[in-house]
């Protein structure tokens, strides 16, 4: 069981806040599938950028499941407590402060990750934001990296840190700020982390199957799992590596019947989220991460690209996966779906 202040969590497997993917549409079918917990979008801590369409869209929290919990990233303690504040005031019930972004527009403003290059004002932004949500009871987290660069890996010290400012779990990305997402994370500073500081810690950084997620945990000693790119277009993820942690057996793929209603009811949130004239548009990413690798995907997303009606773009999407059910019933294992990707890359 993981706690973070008042709230239990349901399992030990998080889905990871991505910018212009973890909407609440993709939060919400995530928790059903199997994740325990889910964080907003990034969203800034500039209040005059609060009422934008696009923030307020990253704020809609409409019906989901809590705990509700919302990133802020930003550079002034002030105005990160005064975010920290208006959301609290509008449902949040807990704040993550990102300090893991490696985004440039985000880091040459010293957001993000790039905070970690100046500790004295990571440090800062945290006991501004803590002070303010204490009186409410709401708890403060934060999602870090493993530092700036090779050469300057600080999460170990930041973490004690943080915990010692009221912070009451951390996600650590097992990467530097300077690889980005590419080369390899590595889960030995996540390690390092778990031995020192008592409070929840959380690891995040190339969990993409259940074996990695259970190989991940023996070697880290964490407390939990955030599992990020690996669930864009397989959000069934969470409960196969549940089944995996629980029974060290795989799951069956799901059956492709039950992956249409799931892409057809996303598609439906997302379009009642965005309308219509965005919602088609926004709506591509995810059926083309669904779809990649599968038989005929990409001379159907070529087609599907072109198409500006969400009626008929749900129609185009039924009539491919209900092809593709006439040929098997169960939709492609992982590994298969991965050594496709592979030939076409090739």
């Amino acid at each position: 069981m993981i706690k973070i202040g008042s709230f239990d969590l349901p399992n030990q497997l998080f889905v990871a806040p991505m910018a212009g993917v973890t909407d609440r549409p993709f939060r919400t079918l995530s928790k059903r599938l199997g994740a325990g917990y889910a964080v907003s979008e990034m969203v800034t801590s500039r209040l005059d950028l609060m009422q934008t369409l696009k923030t307020s869209r990253r704020l809609n929290h409409q019906g989901e499941k809590g705990p509700i919990a919302v990133q802020i990233a930003g550079t002034d303690p002030e105005m990160m407590s005064d975010a920290a504040l208006y959301n609290l005031q509008r449902g949040a019930q807990i704040i993550d402060i990102n300090m893991g972004c490696p985004a440039k527009k985000v880091c040459q403003k010293w957001a993000g990750s790039g905070l970690m290059k100046d500790e004295a004002l990571a440090l800062s932004i945290i006991d501004a934001v803590v002070r303010v949500c204490k009186p409410f009871e709401v708890p403060v987290t934060l999602k870090m990296r493993t530092g700036w660069s090779e050469s300057t890996k600080n999460a170990v010290s930041i973490a004690k840190a943080a915990e010692s400012a009221g912070i009451q779990m951390i996600t650590v990305h097992g990467r530097t700020r300077e690889q980005g997402f590419g080369g390899f994370a590595e889960y030995q500073t996540i390690k390092e982390i778990k031995s020192a500081i008592a409070i929840p810690v959380v690891a995040n950084g190339d969990i993409d199957s259940p074996q990695k997620a259970k190989e991940v945990l023996d070697f880290t000693n964490a407390d939990a799992l955030m599992i990020g790119r690996a669930a864009q277009g397989r959000p069934w993820i969470f409960r196969e590596i549940s089944h995996y942690l629980a029974t060290c057996k795989e799951l069956a793929p799901p059956r492709i019947e039950e992956v249409r209603g799931l892409l057809i009811e996303h598609l439906h949130e997302h379009y009642q989220l965005y309308g219509s004239f965005i919602g088609v548009r926004s709506a591509r990413k995810h059926i083309a991460w669904y779809t990649k690798g599968l038989q005929g995907s990409m001379e159907f997303m070529h087609e599907l690209n072109k198409i500006e009606n969400t009626n008929d773009q749900m129609n185009q999407v039924s009539l491919y996966l209900d092809a593709l059910g006439q040929k098997s019933d169960r939709w492609p294992s992982q590994e298969t779906v991965n050594m496709k990707k592979m030939e076409l890359v090739q």
